[in-house]
């Protein structure tokens, strides 16, 4: 395959997504040229065509979630090979000195991680592109293996949605015993309930919608509490280990912190950038914490594909082609979906 690309990009923020070609770089010696056979829809994507954190750069290819299949590599390549099925995340280079970096927490690189797409390659200055396309070149180092017994047009969420759970879950050492509750099922929370039921923990989901009960117990939850009733949250005051509140507008989260256990955390996932409001009493009489968390690391990344494979772990998904973008976009923005798109690259072009 050459390196001219196929894609989709949006030209302005309030323009559609439209068919868009494009260079590819040439390969360097540690590069790794992929074949995209499936891209996953994130929320970020639609954030950032929409310019939403206002910072995007037009035009723009989203894209982060990402499966393929290699086709060639570069002179020092050591750990790929042409026809290896491979994931490539929301970053795809750092500055690899700063103690983040040599922690496997490139997404805090203190000199700045360069995501997928949108981001400045730290070598050339040109302007990353994502997975929405045909085709991506990409550092092995942050190329990830992905478990062939899987459901490849599955998988691509769990390099996004899975490891933003994955890494509170690791941290805090989640396991048979823990109780962990997710705080809104979407496309990032059903991820979070099948891992963690996965570790063995006992799950509860927190919504408010009780439409969801019956999904959330299919998806691996023991129990379901509607979290706009302060008579059913009353039922579960300090019982969790773990809270991961994934709801992405600014809430309240007292009533969340107060069904923490003594030494308790609530990881925040889903806001970015406005302060949640809350009292700080639950947290002083109970030694809660109330932390944030940002995808993961490579590390954590290959760590959380090798255990949904082991797990025979993957996402609900509903597969479209890459025409089909736009029509996601609306629907996504509605919650009209369960629980993630994916675009099917090797039937859209």
């Amino acid at each position: 395959m050459s390196n001219k690309a196929k894609g989709y990009a949006a030209h302005s923020a309030d323009s559609p997504l439209v068919p868009f070609e494009f260079e590819r770089r040439d390969l360097r010696a540690d590069d790794v040229q992929i074949e995209i056979l499936y891209s996953g829809v994130c929320h970020s994507d639609l954030h950032t065509v929409h310019n939403d954190w206002g910072a995007t750069q037009y035009p723009v290819v989203p894209g982060h979630e990402i499966v393929g299949r290699v086709i060639a590599v570069g002179d020092k390549v050591k750990n790929f090979k042409a026809g290896d099925v491979v994931g490539v995340g929301c970053m795809v280079d750092s500055c690899r000195e700063c103690e983040p970096c040599h922690e496997h927490e490139e997404q805090f690189c203190e000199n700045g991680v360069t995501m997928t797409y949108d981001s400045d390659d730290r070598h050339d200055g040109t302007r990353t592109y994502g997975g929405y396309s045909n085709q991506i070149i990409v550092s092995e180092a942050f190329v990830l293996r992905v478990p062939e017994n899987l459901d490849l047009s599955a998988v691509p969420p769990i390099l996004c949605a899975g490891v933003i759970v994955w890494s509170p879950l690791n941290l805090y050492k989640v396991g048979k015993g823990s109780k962990v509750a997710v705080v809104g099922l979407g496309g990032v929370g059903h991820m979070a309930v099948k891992i963690a039921a996965a570790l063995g923990a006992e799950v509860t989901v927190l919504d408010i919608a009780a439409s969801k009960e019956a999904d959330a117990k299919r998806l691996g939850a023991t129990h379901f509490v509607l979290s706009n009733d302060p008579e059913q949250l009353k039922t579960v005051a300090n019982t969790f280990d773990l809270v991961l509140d994934i709801v992405p507008v600014k809430h309240d989260i007292t009533p969340f912190v107060e069904t923490l256990k003594l030494k308790g955390t609530l990881v925040i996932i889903g806001l970015i950038g406005l302060a949640p409001e809350f009292s700080t009493v639950p947290l002083m009489f109970g030694r809660r914490a109330v932390v944030g968390t940002m995808i993961g690391g490579t590390k954590e990344t290959q760590e959380v594909l090798d255990f949904c494979g082991k797990h025979n772990v993957v996402s609900d998904v509903e597969i479209i082609k890459m025409s089909e973008i736009n029509e996601a976009y609306v629907r996504m923005a509605k919650g009209d979906v369960k629980y993630r798109f994916v675009i099917d690259m090797q039937n859209s072009f």
